[in-house]
């Protein structure tokens, strides 16, 4: 019974370290930097 619990849990340290890695390597995903421009007209007062 304990040699279940113990494989159990390196069993999902396992898969939460690669998918730790797998965000490290994928989560960058931003989008490339692009300019807007956006008129403004403010009132004198």
């Amino acid at each position: 019974m304990l040699w279940r619990l113990v494989k159990f849990v390196f069993v999902v340290a396992f898969l939460g370290a690669v998918g730790i890695a797998g965000y490290a390597l994928v989560g960058d995903l931003t989008p490339p930097p692009s300019e807007h421009s956006i008129s403004v007209t403010l009132d004198d007062g």
